[in-house]
């Protein structure tokens, strides 16, 4: 955590000097990167194309910056239309599987991941997991073979995995940090690769950006992380002794999120991201309640009790994104 932090404030907060210091290994990470995407490039690392479509949503930065939301929105916006939707995903601090695993909302978190799961209790499609997306992708279509459209939840990187759309999420304040590519700085490819892709979607907090497509989580109402069904409004919690913990990217977001809404917690708790929680870290003596998202709530349910909730959220995104991705995906399918 004293690492993560120590990095944080090179990255994000002007420490400019440190960056230097760093700066020569970035050119050597670059280097690396530049060369392997080259191979890419000219055919002597192998790309796998597809007949169904394949969409990737994924970040240039190191951390969390609202892909899961993302992922979850779109697949949703597709079903609607029609759409038969699959999803893979890398399944991070996953156990590793010899092969790729599907995942529905009774996996163990330890087998799917945090958000893989997350996905599953909001999706009803085909999802599997494993570090190797292109294997992820032909287990999906070997059992579901009428699939018209497959998102990556990450992978921007993953070469190997040819692609149709790319779609970039950027952290509205946290933007590119100073520039630099690891370790220096943030960044898992240059800044530049972001006229590449095909869509750059900014997640917001409180604001708007003009001429942007964004993503904002909305607040819908607390659901009980003891059994994911019953449901309460802010209210409950009025007049309530309240500690928020946060195992996500940005826990700050979080935070201010709640405080937004009327929850004013006497005490906060961050935690590092994907961080696999235990009873001791749940079991606060002073307090009536203890809250949590919900990418944190699926790694506790098993040893959580009446105390503890998780803030469920929705996305909304800028009007029309969804519709433009689907007029792409009925073009490539036209091809």
């Amino acid at each position: 955590m004293k690492l993560e932090k120590f990095f944080l404030k090179i990255w994000y907060q002007n420490y400019n000097g440190l960056g230097y210091l760093l700066y020569p290994f970035s050119l050597i990470y670059l280097a690396i990167i530049s060369i392997r995407r080259w191979l890419y490039s000219i055919g002597m690392k192998k790309v796998t194309h597809f007949k169904v479509p394949i969409i990737v949503i994924g970040n240039i930065t190191v951390g969390g910056t609202g892909k899961t939301p993302l992922v979850i929105w779109l697949a949703q916006h597709l079903q609607e239309k029609g759409l038969r939707v699959g999803i893979v995903s890398r399944g991070y601090k996953a156990s590793r599987q010899n092969k790729p695993t599907w995942i529905t909302p009774s996996t163990k978190v330890s087998i799917a991941g945090d958000e893989p799961l997350v996905m599953a209790h909001h999706l009803n499609c085909p999802i599997v997991v494993h570090s190797d997306r292109v294997w992820a992708v032909k287990t999906l279509l070997s059992k579901y073979h009428n699939c018209q459209v497959v998102m990556s939840d990450d992978g921007l990187q993953h070469y190997a995995l040819g692609r149709d759309i790319e779609i970039v999420v950027m952290d509205e304040k946290r933007q590119v940090g100073n520039g630099f590519c690891l370790p220096a700085g943030p960044l898992r490819e240059p800044a530049s690769r972001l006229k590449t892709v095909d869509f750059v979607v900014y997640k917001v907090l409180d604001r708007l950006i003009a001429h942007a497509i964004t993503i904002k989580l909305k607040p819908i109402h607390f659901v009980s992380v003891k059994d994911f069904k019953t449901i309460q409004k802010p209210k409950f919690f009025s007049g309530k002794k309240i500690h928020a913990l946060s195992g996500i990217a940005h826990p700050e977001h979080f935070f201010a999120t709640l405080n937004q809404i009327g929850i004013h917690p006497g005490s906060t708790q961050a935690f590092p991201d994907h961080y696999r929680f235990s009873f001791q870290d749940l079991d606060h003596k002073n307090a009536d309640f203890i809250i949590m998202t919900e990418k944190d709530a699926v790694k506790c349910r098993r040893f959580a009790d009446e105390r503890h909730w998780f803030l469920k959220v929705k996305a909304e995104v800028s009007q029309g994104f969804g519709e433009t991705i689907f007029k792409q995906l009925k073009e490539l399918s036209a091809k």
